[in-house]
């Protein structure tokens, strides 16, 4: 027996569920009819009210400002470029790209097309392009930065060291010259003396130094110059991009053939109206339901393939951030460290006593201590401080890592791996953006596709009926054998022919 409070429960759980499902469903309706009619009127070549007119100027205004935006920071971001002359360039182009999007509507539907494009080859190329030079502008000259930042930090230590070496040196020949006069007056000379040359070997040590900060200036110049060849081939690629989406609608309006492969409701509909919707009864392989298009095994095996190739090169841009990270940490323990260390303060203190004995053998053989007399007593001091970095060396600050320009790179990698699956979808997507522009040749498309699927379904009832009359008409003549068939099958396929 089941129990009614647990039916009851289960009850209440499907109706709440589908009252959701209805407010959602509901909800986004809504939220798409703003959007619908904002397409209708930004896909219109002509508008047909004051409102149409004036939603398709604020889209273009709204799209030309953000063509000029990203174009500024192309330009300037890039410190490529001074602040002046590209603001100007960039204004006319602005006003160039209104214009041409208000007045000019296969530019629109141009723009248009070039979003879905973006699923294509050329659009994951170009999304991953940008990735790149993304890193290329912000994470690799930070990870240099801090590696030359810790580099800095081992060169002045370096040198302070070096420094503190030279002036302990110095200090210990000042001892001996203050002392001088004292040793001479005591018949014996106090001499320092150090081996080797100490401006040749400080010499040496910046000069390696050096060595490195130009290994790593060299690398930030190679970073700078492929990341000119990046924007050189991002560039391209845009091009490449416009001029795809220029040859799909250059492609659409002048062959009916073209992508004319969608059962869209506009062919339903008009199947339906000339009564000949017995056509999709045994719809061919290559047509495709605009409305639930679905991925083939050999396309979701294309797209795994592909997706393991950007995963290797996500793989690659999480190592570079790690990097970047890796090399912050390095560069800020480094500064702190160096800023850390102390000011060592040294005292030298050095008692000089010269005296001499007469006849000191004498007292020794009649055991008497030895009477000794006083010729020079001196007793100086010398103070100096060992500091580990020297006065002139500049520590620079750790770069923090990049965060949003690595998020950047992912978001756009992860993205163009989002359009390896969606790639069907946006071959739809712009038939449909290009129906939505041209209306009259999207009817003449279906039209052609009409007729194209009624001569598919007569030439199948036509071979239907052909199989049918030589099935019927091949055991009449059994006692002839194999003959009569042969004798016949050319009428019989005549006669059949003239029926049609």
């Amino acid at each position: 027996m089941s129990d009614p409070i647990a039916e009851s429960s289960y009850g209440v759980t499907s109706h709440l569920l589908s009252l959701v499902w209805k407010f959602w469903r509901l909800g986004i309706c809504k939220a798409l009819v703003p959007l619908q009619t904002a397409w209708n009127a930004f896909s219109r070549p002509v508008p047909a009210s004051c409102c149409e007119l004036l939603t398709q100027l604020l889209l273009c205004v709204s799209l030309a400002c953000v063509i000029a935006a990203l174009a500024h920071h192309w330009l300037v971001s890039s410190q490529l470029y001074p602040q002046g002359p590209p603001a100007l360039v960039i204004t006319v182009c602005g006003l160039l790209v209104f214009l041409s999007l208000g007045l000019v509507p296969p530019i629109r539907c141009l723009f248009a097309l070039s979003v879905p494009t973006l699923g294509s080859e050329q659009g994951r190329r170009l999304l991953l392009s940008y990735s790149v030079a993304n890193l290329a502008v912000a994470v690799v000259p930070n990870i240099i930065a801090n590696v030359g930042t810790a580099g800095r930090v081992l060169s002045c230590v370096t040198e302070g060291s070096l420094e503190n070496l030279l002036n302990t040196t110095y200090q210990l020949r000042l001892v001996s010259q203050a002392l001088e006069p004292v040793s001479q007056a005591g018949s014996r000379s106090l001499a320092f003396e150090t081996q080797g040359n100490g401006s040749a070997f400080r010499l040496h040590t910046h000069r390696v130094s050096q060595q490195i900060l130009d290994d790593f200036s060299s690398l930030e110049l190679l970073a700078q110059a492929a990341l000119g060849t990046q924007r050189v081939v991002t560039g391209l690629f845009m091009l490449g991009l416009l001029a795809e989406s220029a040859w799909y609608l250059h492609r659409y309006l002048t062959d009916l053939r073209f992508d004319n492969i969608y059962a869209t409701r506009q062919l339903v509909r008009q199947l339906a109206q000339a009564g000949a919707t017995h056509v999709l009864a045994s719809p061919p392989p290559w047509l495709l339901q605009a409305a639930q298009p679905k991925l083939s095994h050999e396309e979701l095996l294309s797209c795994l393939l592909r997706l393991g190739l950007l995963a290797l090169l996500l793989v690659a841009t999480a190592v570079t951030v790690a990097t970047d990270y890796g090399a912050f940490l390095l560069a800020q323990a480094a500064v702190a460290w160096a800023r850390k260390l102390p000011t060592v303060p040294i005292t030298l203190t050095v008692k000089y006593d010269a005296s001499y004995t007469l006849l000191g053998f004498i007292l020794f053989i009649l055991n008497q201590p030895p009477v000794e007399s006083m010729v020079a007593s001196a007793q100086r001091s010398f103070q100096w401080e060992l500091s580990s970095l020297p006065q002139d060396c500049h520590l620079p600050q750790a770069q923090p890592p990049r965060v949003t320009a690595a998020l950047a790179s992912g978001s756009l990698q992860l993205l163009a791996g989002t359009t390896l699956v969606l790639q069907t979808y946006a071959w739809r997507l712009r038939h449909a953006i290009a129906a939505s522009f041209f209306p009259a040749q999207e009817a003449r498309r279906v039209s052609h596709l009409q007729d194209r699927l009624q001569r598919r379904h007569d030439r199948i009832n036509r071979l239907d009926r052909q199989a049918c009359t030589i099935g019927t008409w091949g055991p009449k003549e059994p006692g002839q054998g194999t003959r009569a068939p042969e004798s016949q099958g050319p009428q019989s396929l005549g006669s059949s022919l003239s029926l049609v």
